[in-house]
């Protein structure tokens, strides 16, 4: 069977797809009928549908066919984050409400008081040294080692970082090793850029070390992804151990290693990371969207000494360097303490609403941490998350499936953020509205 044959008809069934003749949740044709339509074979048909379901485009169950995949929540998350009628419990980010006229003001001030020229221009170097020094003094308040603030380098964000570092070290076609439940921005960077996400086995303290070294030696991933604290999904942080465990396994195969750890803020105490274990293959990344905002759009990377001028390179040939502006108002609200200010309260208000949704959402079984933005809530009776969204949805309830972190995974599982709705009392009540909702499932 010619491999190009199963990828001309994946294209142009995903084609089908994008224009609607196949519609969200329908069912699509046997493999038998798809070969027939379009002149083929049917195991060159059911090569097409397994691409497909990889590339997160359908879905398939055996004795009951394939389907194409409902719409992930995350755009009608942003479009509806102000709609008064409904309750957002998915999109994760800081609860603005609480120091967004702080905010406002430290915006104002800044901008009113720049009186170097040099910002409005281009700036050699991807970036201020004084900007650098400030992503330093960020991540290190949090327990990372950084030698020397020319070892952090400026993007415009974290999803931009996490980009930037995949497409560098690694090449179209390469397997990239991830949680076997994840942020969805990571999957979706993987497939966009042509690489194949390898899903590790997790346990209640996160990625497993030997699941881990098995798929290296299987596999052979170019890049391992991992997010140690305050997992997205599961909220598990990984303790001191399971993270020295990983970095032996990470220095011994030889593999990069991306250490996504925005939520370190979060942690009751400082935790080292797992790039301080593995400095030669470790990058960094971090940002002040979930401290802050996610309206500012300052990321940072701590690269390995040997892999600075390397990944500067690349930062400057895709993007020249991220606005020297926005990292002008980062940094003063890092040195001036402000940020870590702002990165406290988001975590006692988290601490509150941790509190608040095990009351009223008791009688089901969650996974979460005392500080975390999210919980992960198992549905029960085998509710399908894919139809309790569907029914949330109706109500007024904007959830994000289990399905939306894995391509195999979470089938039974919805994640809860409980930041984005800033009013408290409104929070409790669209809390009772799912605990109703729920309950009402169980008893049909």
């Amino acid at each position: 069977m010619s491999e190009a044959k199963f990828r001309t008809l994946a294209r142009k069934v995903r084609n089908q797809i994008e224009v609607g003749h196949y519609k969200e949740g329908s069912k699509l044709p046997t493999h038998r009928a798809l070969a027939k339509e379009y002149g083929t074979t049917p195991m060159t048909a059911a090569k097409a549908y397994q691409l497909l379901a990889e590339q997160g485009h359908i879905e398939s169950h055996v004795g009951r066919g394939s389907f194409v995949k409902k719409d992930a929540s995350l755009k009608h998350v942003i479009r509806s984050r102000h709609d008064q009628n409904e309750w957002n419990f998915s999109i994760l980010q800081p609860c603005l409400g609480e120091h967004l006229d702080s905010l406002n003001t430290q915006l104002k001030d800044c901008f009113n008081n720049i009186n170097d020229p040099a910002l409005f221009g281009y700036i050699e170097e991807t970036g201020e040294r004084a900007h650098k020094d400030a992503g330093k003094t960020w991540m290190s308040h949090y327990g990372l080692d950084i030698d020397e603030p020319e070892q952090v380098l400026l993007t415009n964000g974290a999803q931009h970082a996490l980009s930037t570092l995949i497409q560098c070290y690694s090449e179209p076609g390469d397997r990239i090793a991830v949680e076997a439940l994840t942020y969805p921005g990571i999957l979706s960077i993987i497939q966009s850029l042509g690489r194949q996400s390898i899903e590790i086995v997790m346990d209640d303290k996160g990625m497993c070390p030997k699941a881990l070294e098995k798929a290296c030696l299987e596999q052979a991933p170019a890049i391992v992804v991992v997010i140690p604290s305050h997992q997205n999904p599961t909220t598990i942080t990984m303790p001191k151990t399971r993270r020295k465990a990983l970095a032996k396994v990470i220095n011994k195969e030889q593999l990069w290693l991306i250490e996504d750890d925005l939520y370190a803020f979060l942690n009751e105490e400082k935790i080292e990371p797992i790039c301080n274990l593995s400095k030669d293959r470790g990058f960094y990344v971090s940002s002040l969207s979930k401290a802050i905002s996610p309206g500012i759009r300052c990321g940072y990377i701590k690269t390995p000494p040997s892999q600075t001028e390397r990944l500067a390179s690349f930062i400057r040939t895709s993007i020249w360097l991220s606005p020297p502006l926005m990292f002008e108002f980062a940094s003063r609200l890092i040195q001036s303490t402000k940020a870590f200010e702002y990165a406290s309260l988001q975590k006692r208000i988290a601490e509150s609403r941790q509190k608040i949704a095990a009351d009223v959402l008791n009688e089901f079984t969650l996974t979460s941490q005392a500080s975390s933005y999210h919980i992960w809530l198992t549905l029960p009776d085998d509710l399908q998350a894919r139809d309790f969204v569907t029914v949330a949805k109706d109500k007024g309830l904007i959830i994000s499936s289990g399905q939306f972190f894995s391509h195999t995974q979470g089938e039974t599982c919805v994640r809860l953020s409980l930041m984005a709705i800033a009013d408290e009392n409104r929070f409790v009540e669209g809390l009772n509205a799912l605990k109703s909702l729920l309950q009402d499932l169980v008893r049909i």
